[in-house]
């Protein structure tokens, strides 16, 4: 399978509510070969300390849609146990609960052979945004 034939995929995550990478996030990648076509998933991986996954699968060959699931609940629930462990320790004023409204994120795009798709999410505990980065 020649690397020119097929699409490749990348990702990274910026929590806008801290302003710095989400790490430990697990990422799934799933391609179909057609818009009827089942979706095949292809395995995943977790975000490092800059928010990046540097190791998601390739895709086969024909693939024409691809979607990335973003796990975020176990994300924003470690943040916020970081978060009330800082507050007990500063005996500061506790902030407005904001656990995961999104528990997963999934976006769903289409791929043409032969180039490449880097799709950052912006994501805070109330909203996300996803855009075709470079």
């Amino acid at each position: 399978m020649s690397t020119f034939a097929t699409a490749s995929v990348s990702t990274h995550i910026l929590d806008t509510s801290i302003g710095r990478p989400a790490a430990a996030v697990t990422v799934t990648l799933a391609a179909r070969s057609g818009g009827d076509a089942q979706w095949v998933a292809l395995g995943g991986s977790a975000t490092d300390a800059d928010g990046r996954c540097k190791d998601l699968p390739a895709l086969p060959e024909g693939t024409t849609h691809v979607r990335l699931d973003f796990e975020t609940e176990s994300y924003f629930t470690a943040q916020k146990q970081a978060q009330k462990q800082a507050e007990a320790q500063q005996d500061a004023p506790r902030v407005r609960d904001s656990g995961a409204f999104f528990p997963e994120v999934a976006i769903t795009f289409a791929v043409t052979p032969g180039e490449h798709y880097h799709v950052p999410l912006l994501l805070n505990p109330f909203g996300y945004s996803v855009y075709r980065g470079s």
